[in-house]
């Protein structure tokens, strides 16, 4: 699972490190940064070769993402990039200016729907202007299906992209409706139906299997001659000219394994990939978690399931990382005492787990970003998803320092804490201590928060349906949101005030009721599950606390802001909230993750939301990052071998965009029906 991490580490910058310039630009609702790979020198020549190999196949899997967003947005990117390469018109123009927002828009959402709030954005400029522009192109460069003219292919592609009913979302989890026939992904073929999913699926499962493959995982269900039907990711199967490449790269980077677990795990992923086995998944992952020697390290495959409303198909993505020695002492702390947590839990004793096997926690230094994780990045990792394996294997937990450091440095003196923050006593709090409990808290949810509990005999763990994402994701804040003020905390070295908590609440209730509304349309509802997740604990802790004043909503001088009375009693709801949630968890009770999701994680108060965004367009503070890429360069010898990979930071957002178009980009426009 996928959340937010941060660094421990002190900032260890040479003069050289201190003139970095981490921000790129800005555009929409969209900042792009650089993040700096510290400590590259420090690996060795068969490490920075690993890593290259490695990220080659990070970035062969991104034409993989773009189609499984939607099955129109190879067609869309292909064509848009055509005239961008090619337009002869009158640039400054505000039809050409809105052209070029929407492309780099569409890049960083791997589509034509927003990377976050799911909804399609729509152009800016006329049709009029994107027809002539078309239309001015060589013929051949209009990613056309065969024998189709370039007027017939405008007529089909014009209204995906520029009607709003049309995909309108590309993940649809309102209640009450068909979330497969009203999601605009593309996991499913036309005509399937949320009904015929879960029957389809249900029908796979063997309640007395204790090791249950993730059924669905790597394949689209379309139906065909009127029979549903698995169209699998495999080589020779579905995406196969890009799993090859990824495979081809795999492969190599397998001659420059550390050791011999890691090239195992390598080598199970690549049977994965060529048979398309799910047994072959899971034989990887347990590979992959047993690797825990190795400093080089990665992620690559079909992984996470937030993009279907099932949460059945995963989104393909890659990170490549290697670890920070010098950091990672603070998180193996926090494995190490893992039992000790999930001991001390406010959890019923029958959801913990009596055993707590494998926690592995470091702090990583990303080297490369691709699928899913690019351009936009989670900043922590636990994987993997299975629960049996989990359980019976553990998990690895990592946080990835260079990216928040990255967060961090562009985001000095913007004045947001000045302009949400009301009280001097919390604004001094959270300077001192915010970066580093927002850290930690974050350890604690991707270390423990999703290492912790456990389901009950028989259950499903597919039973929350389209609930299971976000309440996954409340169980690991919650986790951590307990521990943090807990004694232990300071007792083993992670804090060393007991005050310093405090900023990492307010900074939470903060963003789950006010903040992280400036990342929502105007007339939509929260539909992502981190954030839907953020809104339940803040909305239920303030509804629960109202009686005693626990939390407020105060008006100051026309703004809304959050002030907290008493955090003490604050960790006590929010330990009343974890032990309901992970019930929740362990029973499969779909009933009581509904009402939760429903009533406190999803609506929008319009009046606040319009203040919010004022306030954050004043700012002029970009909701949401992403990150572009350093460039690598493999340096060989005469006789073919790699001496030495040098590493740069001066490739633009558009710049990357494109050669990673040009270079990586091995599917057809059309895959699949």
């Amino acid at each position: 699972m996928f959340f937010s991490c941060a660094k421990e580490q002190p900032a260890r910058l040479t003069v050289q490190e201190e003139q970095f310039d981490y921000n790129v630009e800005q555009f929409a609702d969209l900042g792009v940064l650089r993040y700096q790979v510290t400590d590259w020198d420090s690996l060795s020549l068969q490490q920075k070769s690993l890593i290259y190999c490695l990220n080659e196949a990070a970035l062969y899997g991104r034409d993989i993402l773009f189609d499984q967003n939607n099955r129109y947005n190879l067609a869309i990117r292909r064509t848009l990039e055509a005239v961008y390469a090619n337009y002869k018109g009158d640039t400054a123009s505000a039809d050409y200016q809105a052209f070029a927002v929407y492309l780099k828009r569409v890049w960083f959402s791997n589509g034509i729907h927003h990377h976050y709030g799911e909804e399609k954005f729509l152009p800016g400029f006329s049709k009029e202007f994107f027809t002539n522009a078309v239309k001015s192109l060589d013929s051949t460069l209009v990613p056309r299906r065969e024998n189709q003219s370039v007027d017939t292919f405008l007529d089909e592609i014009i209204p995906v992209m520029f009607q709003p009913e049309l995909y309108a979302k590309k993940v649809n989890q309102d209640s009450g409706i068909d979330v497969i026939a009203g999601s605009a992904n593309n996991y499913y073929g036309e005509g399937v139906t949320q009904k015929e999913v879960e029957l389809f699926y249900n029908a796979m499962k063997n309640p007395n299997d204790s090791t249950p493959v993730p059924f669905g995982l790597n394949s689209r269900l379309i139906k065909k001659d009127g029979k549903l039907v698995e169209e699998i990711y495999k080589t020779g199967g579905l995406y196969s000219p890009a799993i090859e490449k990824i495979v081809y790269w795999l492969e190599e980077a397998g001659k420059y394994a550390e050791n011999p677990q890691q090239k195992k795990a390598i080598e199970l992923l690549v049977d994965f990939y060529k048979t398309g086995d799910l047994k072959k998944y899971d034989e990887y992952s347990i590979a992959w978690v047993k690797d825990t020697e190795s400093v080089v390290d990665f992620v690559n495959g079909f992984t996470e399931s937030y993009g279907d409303a099932l949460g059945l198909k995963a989104s393909w993505e890659a990170l490549v990382n290697f670890k920070d020695l010098q950091a990672t002492a603070k998180t193996k702390v926090i494995s190490e005492n893992a039992q000790w947590f999930e001991d001390h839990s406010p959890v019923a004793p029958q959801f913990k787990k009596e055993n707590v096997k494998g926690v592995s926690a470091k702090t990583i230094t990303a080297t490369i970003l691709g699928g899913d994780c690019y351009p936009a990045t989670p900043i922590g990792i636990n994987l993997p998803n299975s629960n049996w394996i989990r359980k019976e294997y553990g998990s690895k937990s990592v946080t990835i320092s260079n990216i928040t450091e990255a967060y961090d440095k562009a985001a000095a003196g913007n004045g947001f804490l000045d302009e949400f923050v009301c009280c001097p006593a919390e604004k001094e709090i959270m300077e001192k201590f915010g970066s580093q409990t927002d850290n930690l808290h974050t350890d604690l949810h991707e270390c423990l928060g999703h290492a912790s509990g456990q389901l009950l005999p028989g259950v499903n763990s597919d039973a929350l349906n389209i609930y299971g994402s976000t309440i996954e994701e409340a169980r690991a804040d919650l986790f951590g949101l307990y521990y943090i003020p807990d004694p232990k905390i300071l007792e083993i070295g992670l804090l060393n005030n007991p005050e310093a908590y405090k900023a990492e609440y307010y900074k939470y209730m903060m963003n789950g009721l006010i903040t992280q509304l400036s990342r929502i349309e105007p007339g939509k509802q929260i539909e992502e599950a981190h954030m839907r997740n953020r809104s339940l604990i803040a909305h239920w802790v303030l509804e629960r606390g109202q009686a005693n004043k626990v939390a407020e909503l105060v008006k100051k001088d026309g703004k809304t802001y959050v002030v907290i009375n008493d955090y003490e009693k604050m960790r006590t709801l929010i330990g009343e909230l974890l032990a309901e949630v992970q019930r929740i968890k362990s029973e499969g009770d779909f009933a009581a993750a509904k009402q939760l999701v429903e009533q406190y994680g999803v609506k929008v108060d319009l009046e606040l939301h319009k203040e919010v965004r004022e306030r954050y367009d004043k700012l002029g503070i970009a909701p949401y990052k992403g990150f572009v890429n350093p460039v690598y360069e493999a340096v060989k010898d005469k006789q073919g071998n790699i001496i030495d990979i040098r590493i740069s930071y001066k490739e633009g957002y558009a710049e990357q965009m494109m050669r990673y178009s040009e270079d990586y980009s091995p599917l057809p426009t059309y895959n699949g029906k």
